[in-house]
């Protein structure tokens, strides 16, 4: 049977004590029986509304495989501890390999930022160069446009119009 455990960690506590406390909680859960399957730090993020005055938090998935015990263990630790201000399991009927939509999520927006990051040198260069090359282009424009002026003046032998 899967659970799968997300709990919001206090923003007053750094990323360092969220892993500690998360590998405790592990080891709580394999004590009972129970292994993890997928591990996930979701980074501080917003809360939905305010708990304990507090307006952001580190969130934690954890994806357990084992008997209710080993759910209940990883319960009973998160209650048990002050830095976790809110947590909630749910039991899962299949276990999907890919990483959870929060994670793919921040994921693409670290792809995208890569790849703007990237572009930025390739488009400088870009504009650039299309300024070297009107510079260069000007004065064959300047011979371009003279040179039907004077096959005119050749055509009408010197006298134009007037």
């Amino acid at each position: 049977m899967y659970y799968e455990t997300i709990f919001i960690v206090n923003p007053d506590v750094s990323q360092e004590n969220t892993e500690q406390l998360t590998d405790t909680l592990i080891q709580r859960v394999e004590k009972a029986g129970g292994r993890i399957v997928k591990r996930e730090y979701w980074g501080s993020r917003p809360l939905a509304y305010q708990i304990a005055k507090r307006k952001r938090g580190h969130y934690v998935l954890l994806v357990t495989d084992g008997e209710p015990k080993a759910a209940a263990a990883l319960a009973e630790g998160i209650q048990l501890d002050e830095r976790v201000i809110r947590h909630l399991t749910t039991r899962l009927n299949e276990l999907s390999d890919e990483p959870s939509p929060l994670l793919r999520r921040k994921v693409r927006t670290e792809e995208a930022a890569a790849e703007t990051a990237t572009e930025a040198p390739a488009a400088e260069a870009a504009t650039e160069a299309p300024a070297a090359e009107a510079t260069t282009e000007a004065p064959a424009t300047e011979a371009a446009a003279e040179a039907p002026a004077k096959a005119a003046k050749a055509t009408d032998g010197g006298k134009t119009a007037a």
